[in-house]
C-alpha cells in the first residue's frame, strides 16, 4: 500500500485500519477501500485532508 499523498511506502499501522505515513507525516484510515486523510496537529488533533483529494484518488483495490 502506498501513501496517496506523497506514494511513499514507509506507513505503520497505528490501529485497526490506521495507519501513519513517515514520509508526509499524516494519519491514514482505510474504510470500504477509501482512504481518510488527516493532518496530525501540534496539540496531537486530527484535522481532515480529504478536500484536498479527487475521490478516484481517495480509493483503491485490494
Amino acid at each position: 500500500m502506498l501513501c496517496p499523498n506523497c506514494n511513499s511506502k514507509d506507513l505503520g499501522k497505528i490501529g485497526v485500519n490506521q495507519y501513519y505515513c513517515w514520509g508526509c507525516f499524516i494519519e491514514l484510515s482505510v474504510n470500504e477501500n477509501k482512504f481518510s486523510l488527516h493532518q496530525v496537529e501540534e496539540d496531537g488533533s486530527l484535522s481532515s485532508l480529504d478536500d484536498l483529494f479527487e475521490e478516484e484518488d481517495m480509493t483503491f483495490e485490494m
